[in-house]
This record gives structure tokens, sequence and C-alpha cells, in this order.
């Protein structure tokens, strides 16, 4: 898979008051990531190459993927196919990259999502708005200990465009 095709079409970056080695267990253990991530857990064999996987809060698959970059505690670049019928066939691979680097007290960490084709707006939606959900969880649980309980809507923006490219959705 050659990465430089894929162009990233959705990036965040925050500040969080901790170390890379906490940031990374975080982004990478199933343990932590159930706190910040409404139940969902991070599977993965921490190799260049390993699967990546994360499961539902009732233990379901929800997305399957490969480990394409490891650098422990600095970057990780995984595969992230959502696991719906046509998903992938329709809009491609997409990649997910977390670079993480130190910044005095605190640790910058730069989420980046991306792809190897144009992608509307309303498919980037949903990923738009749990990201930063996801993400503020996350700096919430390691600067607090605690991690806020995020409720939101299905991101029917979103979903009504993968109807309407004849991908089933739940």
């Amino acid at each position: 898979m050659n990465l430089d095709q894929f162009k990233p079409l959705t990036v965040y970056t925050i500040y969080i008051a901790s170390t890379p080695d906490k940031v990374w267990e975080a982004l990478t253990s199933a343990e932590f990531s159930r706190k910040y991530f409404s139940g969902f857990a991070v599977e993965m064999q921490p190799k260049l190459g390993g699967t990546f996987i994360v499961r539902a809060p009732d233990g379901a698959l929800h997305i399957s993927g490969e480990v394409l970059e490891y650098d422990p505690p600095k970057k990780l670049t995984v595969t992230w196919n959502v696991d719906w019928p046509d998903l992938v066939a329709k809009l491609g691979t997409t990649l997910v990259t977390y670079e993480i680097d130190p910044a005095g007290e605190a640790v910058r960490l730069t989420m980046s999502e991306r792809h190897d084709r144009p992608l509307s707006d309303d498919i980037l939606s949903g990923g738009r708005t749990g990201w930063p959900a996801i993400l503020s969880g996350l700096k919430s649980l390691l600067e607090t200990g605690k991690a806020p309980q995020i409720t939101m809507a299905p991101p029917a923006q979103m979903l009504a465009a993968l109807k309407a490219m004849g991908v089933k959705v739940p």
C-alpha cells in the first residue's frame, strides 16, 4: 500500500497534560479506550503488520485494520475499516494516524484521517463529529482520571449519504 497516495481530509490537534507514554497507552489499550471511546475497545498486535480492531461495547467487531506504522510512543498509523457491508468497496480504505510530540509539560496529539480518494463533506461529517468527542474524552481521562459520558446522535448526514451510495448501514 502506498501511503503517499492517501491525503488528509480530517486533522485534529490537541494538547494533553500527560506524557507520550501515557497517551500511547491510552490509544493502544482496550482497558483505556473503553473509558473514553463510549465503551469501544481498541485491540491491536503491537507491531508493524499487526492486526488492529475496535470492538463495540457488546464485543462485536466494529473496525478492522492493520498496523502500518508503529513507532512507540511517537507515531501509529492503522487502516480503519468500519465493518459494514460494501463500505470499504465504495469508500476505500481509511488511514488513521496518531502523532505524539512532547510539548513542555504537555503532549501534542495530532490525529489525521486520510483517504485515497476525494470524499464528500456529507461522508466525512460522521468522523468530523465523532473524533472531537473521542479525543476530548481521551484528554479528560488522562488529565483528570475520568472521561465524560458524551451523548451523541447518530451521524444522520453521513448515514443518508452512505445509503444514497447503496451502502447498507445499521
